[in-house]
């Protein structure tokens, strides 16, 4: 990273008009997050959703990403989730739509007409989610507290206010993603995500330094004197900070790891001239399917709770009985008030670490396609030392992708499940910000440097030959 250049680009207006708008598109954000839906109730409620972030990790991977929209009952609460869930059904249908492949092959324009028709799809979803959010949230509620308020009846009014403030805050943080995309620095989505990420980060390591600070309790040393803290409670919070520290620094490793493939291309004389002869490289990255299989899995594991909780609320005897079996077996923190069993205490966890595996290599065969890169290769007369160009060069890339994927589908496995098991070591609430968050963090901040290093280029190129 040149920061030299970087700090030359500062001079430029653009540059900083630019970087002023990212902050402050981030910093309306962060004012979104705390606007509350106009219902009365939302402090009982808020007080509600904080005692069963323990219970659900849905819920609390989705308050994650909101950056605590969903425990303030914000407007925003969604977040960007019907954007990102209807850029991923976009992503799956191009690649079983001729024509939208076809379309996505055509360059910026066709780029375009899919990101227009990514929007149209998220309206939809929107409005289809804000539905879903509240019957979960409503459900949840009953079934932590077995308290009856506003959500337990809700009327005609009621229904239409949630979801048109639900579905506009969604609508209006897309909006302001792009916003940032275009004229500011990097994306806009990400860089939103990254805001709410962070600042849950900054508030648990205030929360870890106050309860440190904020001790009564002494420690006697040798029966001489008594230190105004616990030092074991000081070493607890060093081994936190180390431990970030080591977590932040794997992630960037395995974030930025990749392998590099080297092209060759042909000499091919046109006329007079001389093209090609030269070396390029292919880079392929270790974790190409980024975070979307952590989703995936999360979401595939909160079924069973939530179809628990339905057939819990149904009333009938069997149908109670399965429905708390399936709550007490896939319940993710055990100090949530319910029984301890060997199914949650290692059956989740396995099942949890198997599922990312399984979606890492189902969602890096959509976005790394061999084929078409092999025949862009072969059209473009490049190849790869040793191999033969098109079904060859297809077949290599193949199992070059499935050894890396491999190691990267562990690796992610293993972030996803590492605060289940700082959990279970030493007996804390559940974590909100595990090794997921850290991954996002890390991701969209290198990525977003790169971009600002790219433009930076542009602006001290122009200012070098003037």
């Amino acid at each position: 990273m040149n920061w030299k250049t970087i700090g030359k680009s500062f001079k430029n207006k653009d540059m900083l008009k630019r970087i002023f708008f990212v902050l402050l598109a981030m910093v309306i954000y962060r004012a979104l997050s705390h606007l509350p839906i106009p219902l009365g109730g939302t402090t009982e409620l808020k007080q509600v959703l904080e005692s069963i972030f323990n219970q659900q990790q849905l819920l609390g991977f989705i308050n994650l990403l909101s950056g605590g929209a969903l425990a303030n009952f914000s407007i925003v609460l969604m977040g960007l989730g019907p954007y990102i869930n209807a850029s991923i059904i976009m992503q799956l249908l191009t690649k079983a739509i001729p024509k939208l492949e076809e379309m996505s092959e055509e360059g910026e324009h066709g780029r375009q007409k899919i990101n227009q028709y990514t929007r149209y799809l998220t309206l939809p979803l929107a409005i289809l989610q804000s539905v879903g959010f509240i019957l979960l949230i409503r459900q949840t509620a009953q079934s932590a507290t077995g308290l009856e308020d506003f959500l337990a009846h809700p009327s005609i009014f009621q229904w239409v206010l949630m979801g048109s403030a639900l579905t506009g805050g969604s609508m209006l943080l897309m909006w302001i993603g792009e916003l940032m995309t275009e004229q500011g620095v990097g994306n806009g989505i990400s860089l939103l995500i990254f805001a709410g990420i962070a600042s849950q980060l900054f508030s648990t390591g205030a929360g870890l330094v106050q309860s440190v600070v904020s001790s009564e309790k002494g420690f006697e040393v040798f029966g001489w004197f008594a230190l105004p803290f616990d030092p074991r409670t000081v070493a607890i919070a060093l081994a936190f900070i180390l431990g970030g520290i080591g977590l932040t620094y794997f992630v960037v490793k395995i974030n930025e790891a990749q392998r590099v493939i080297t092209v060759s291309y042909a000499k091919r004389v046109r006329g007079n001239r001389a093209y090609g002869g030269v070396e390029t490289i292919l880079p392929i990255k270790l974790i190409a399917a980024g975070v979307i299989p952590i989703i995936f899995a999360v979401a595939f594991l909160a079924v069973p709770s939530f179809v628990g909780q339905l057939m819990i609320s149904s009333g009938k005897e069997w149908m109670v009985d399965i429905g708390n079996k399936l709550v007490t077996w896939f319940q993710t923190n055990r100090s949530a008030g319910l029984p301890s069993n060997n199914f949650n205490t290692y059956g989740y966890p396995a099942i949890y670490f198997l599922l990312v595996v399984m979606f890492t290599y189902f969602y890096t065969g959509i976005v790394f396609n061999a084929k078409q890169i092999a025949e862009n290769l072969q059209k473009q007369g490049g190849f790869i030392a040793g191999i033969r160009p098109g079904p060859q060069t297809e077949s290599y890339l193949k199992k070059v992708v499935i050894r890396l994927t491999l190691f990267g589908s562990i690796s992610l496995g293993i972030l996803a499940i590492l605060p289940l098991i700082v959990e279970r070591v030493l007996g804390t609430q559940q974590l909100t910000i595990g090794g997921t968050g850290v991954l996002i963090v890390v991701s969209v901040a290198l990525e977003t440097l790169r971009q600002l290093e790219s433009r930076a280029l542009m602006i001290t190129y122009d200012y070098d030959n003037d």
